[in-house]
């Protein structure tokens, strides 16, 4: 099974949501349950880096509540997007699990560890940032421009994740060739009522409050923070701020990119992620 492959199978929780999901990889190992970013879903997750993992361990994409091929309204705080990945795990059954969360993903995953920290073993947090962080009350307008396009293409894609640099913008056009490689089975694109639902949940989460810094002590769990060193969406600054102040985390920036680094160096990054989940 890959990334390129794999069946979207869907379930249906308790709340009568029936959410999208693929799961391959490793049997047996302690699943990774993936979040996503904005307007993403399940095909916007690179094969180079989901299948680098599955090869070590069991991996899950799903489409939160609203998004994509799930059903359901996308809500409009990190809560309760938080509380719809909590029912699509439990509608799976699962008691343990990893979570990787990406930039909006991220946002959800921390809410996710602080509701029901018991059901998290490790933690892995990707271009993103703490709630009332610095620089992240809406997005300039520039970037703002790219983001909530009605219909975006591949320009927008390479402006908002990676840098503007050769070599980054070189590894933007090889991203998107696997990203959409796939042309059976794929995912419904995210409506333009999730896009503003989203929109309004990261302004949310990101109006400045640094007392919210004290929620993650909370987050015992060990945790991979990580991200680009020049990120123009969660400004990288986000990621010293949880990599300080989470009690059990370490933090790896990558060189000459942007929010996309996860993209740009999948492998590198991916090895990053079996090495931190597979320690004792």
């Amino acid at each position: 099974m890959s990334q390129y492959t794999a069946t979207t199978l869907t379930i249906t929780s308790n709340n009568q949501t029936s959410y999208a999901y693929r799961r391959f990889g490793k049997t047996g190992t302690i699943p990774v349950v993936f979040l996503q970013h904005f307007r993403g879903n399940i095909d916007n997750w690179d094969p180079a880096l989901v299948d680098d993992i599955a090869a070590e361990r069991e991996v899950i994409l799903f489409d939160n509540s609203g998004v994509g091929r799930s059903t359901g309204t996308t809500p409009q705080t990190i809560t309760e997007m938080a509380r719809g990945a909590l029912g699509f795990i439990d509608a799976l059954g699962l008691t343990t699990v990893d979570l990787l969360g990406f930039s909006l993903g991220g946002f959800i995953a921390q809410e996710v560890v602080l509701l029901r920290p018991h059901l998290v073993r490790r933690l892995i947090l990707a271009g993103t940032g703490p709630e009332g962080g610095r620089d992240m009350h809406g997005w300039k307008d520039d970037i703002r421009s790219h983001a909530i396009k009605d219909v975006q293409g591949a320009e927008d894609i390479y402006y908002l994740f990676f840098a503007q640099t050769q070599n980054s913008q070189a590894k933007g056009q090889e991203f998107v060739g696997r990203i959409f490689t796939r042309t059976e089975d794929r995912d419904e694109t995210p409506s333009l009522a999730t896009r503003d639902a989203q929109d309004e949940a990261i302004i949310r989460w990101g109006i400045p409050n640094m007392g919210k810094l004290a929620r993650l002590a909370g987050i015992t769990q060990p945790t991979l923070v990580a991200n680009g060193n020049n990120d123009i969406m969660v400004p990288t600054v986000n990621s010293y701020l949880l990599a300080g102040h989470i009690p059990n985390a370490e933090l790896i920036i990558y060189p000459d990119a942007n929010h996309g680094f996860l993209f740009q160096y999948p492998h590198e990054f991916a090895g990053e992620v079996n090495r931190f989940l597979n320690k004792a």
